[in-house]
């Protein structure tokens, strides 16, 4: 861990990775950003839709922010993240996965941990549209894992300058089986019946948009009646509308702890070890990593929250490192943003 950067301090009236990780998503206020959204058209003709925010021009830095698991552009990591950067002068686009902005999305497939080929597209567009504007990725949770797997799939010829990676699942397995532990549990509820709605919701909206093949594909899955583990549902759900044979093999060929030691741009990784979804086994060893990679791996945190600071004043510690870390991989001279200062 390099030390010319302050650690990581996580505050004494949040002990425990179960505090740190509910803190913000229970008691944070909003922070209100005047976006503008945007829906662009994949290669195979379904929709993802973006929202951009801070300062405009075809040089100016841009991040691409990625969601985790049931999240959306609307997450306060996101939104918090994205006006940290705009104070920086940064441009901020946080994508939305598919079917994840508020609208269901037109195919019976959606969006999982290894779907790294809807990151490429996106990547592409930007670029084409863009060929001047360096570009950076920040991924959080899946979107980490995303982010990761595609950098290791693109390795000396991928596009971005810079990635962050916040709270990785590195090995998918693992993470099935942690979360349906203790405590943990009460998470792996929660996600289930948001990716139940998931599905339901899309099987309504076709019947009445009269999407009878994407439809039919969607009622051919096993029942969602008495999903109780990722391993239920990603066999029953993920697998078969992806490509995959079985969970195993989703995890398997998604996770990507199989895929780090091949990126080759400059690359930092945030992780705790009381993440309350991933065992800390399943983090990649620094000296395994890619000198590219730089791992900040600190012992409190919880899942995406590293939370500082007072009661009065919390301070969220990813709104200060990442934008910093990633002023020292991609500098810029242009004055900054004119945005709300973040909160300290």
């Amino acid at each position: 861990m390099s030390s010319s950067h302050p650690l990581f301090r996580p505050t004494r009236w949040l002990p425990g990775g179960h505090l740190q990780t509910l803190f913000s998503p229970l008691f944070r206020s909003k922070p209100e950003l005047a976006r503008q959204r945007e829906r662009i058209t994949l290669e195979d003709g379904d929709f993802i839709d973006l929202d951009w925010y801070g300062p405009q021009g075809e040089q100016t830095r841009c991040a691409i922010l990625l969601h985790g698991l049931t999240g959306s552009s609307s997450s306060l990591y996101i939104l918090g993240q994205q006006r940290a950067l705009a104070a920086r002068g940064w441009q901020s686009v946080a994508v939305n996965w598919r079917g994840c902005s508020g609208e269901p999305n037109h195919r019976a497939r959606g969006y999982h941990s290894g779907a790294s080929e809807d990151l490429a597209d996106i990547v592409k567009q930007l670029m084409a549209r863009y060929p001047s504007k360096p570009l950076v990725a920040v991924g959080y949770s899946l979107g980490g894992n995303v982010l990761l797997k595609y950098l290791g799939e693109t390795g000396s010829q991928c596009p971005l300058r810079a990635a962050v990676a916040v709270s990785v699942p590195f090995r998918l397995d693992h993470c099935a089986d942690r979360i349906s532990q203790g405590f943990s549990k009460v998470y792996q509820a929660r996600f289930l019946r948001a990716l139940r709605h998931y599905v339901e919701s899309k099987q309504h909206a076709f019947r009445q948009q009269g999407r009878t093949d994407e439809l039919a594909r969607l009622m051919s899955l096993e029942t969602l009646e008495g999903m109780k583990t990722f391993w239920d549902f990603d066999g029953r759900v993920t697998a078969p509308l992806h490509g995959f044979a079985s969970a195993d093999e989703y995890y398997q060929r998604s996770s990507s702890a199989y895929f780090v030691s091949a990126i080759q741009v400059p690359t930092l990784i945030v992780h705790a070890e009381d993440d309350p979804f991933i065992y800390p086994h399943s983090v990649p060893k620094a000296a395994a990593l890619p000198d590219c990679v730089a791992l900040e791996l600190f012992p409190s945190g919880g899942h995406v929250g590293f939370i500082e600071g007072s009661l009065w004043r919390p301070r969220y510690y990813l709104e200060h490192r990442l934008p910093t870390w990633l002023d020292a991989q991609v500098p810029h001279a242009a004055p900054t943003y004119n945005a709300q200062a973040i909160a300290l």
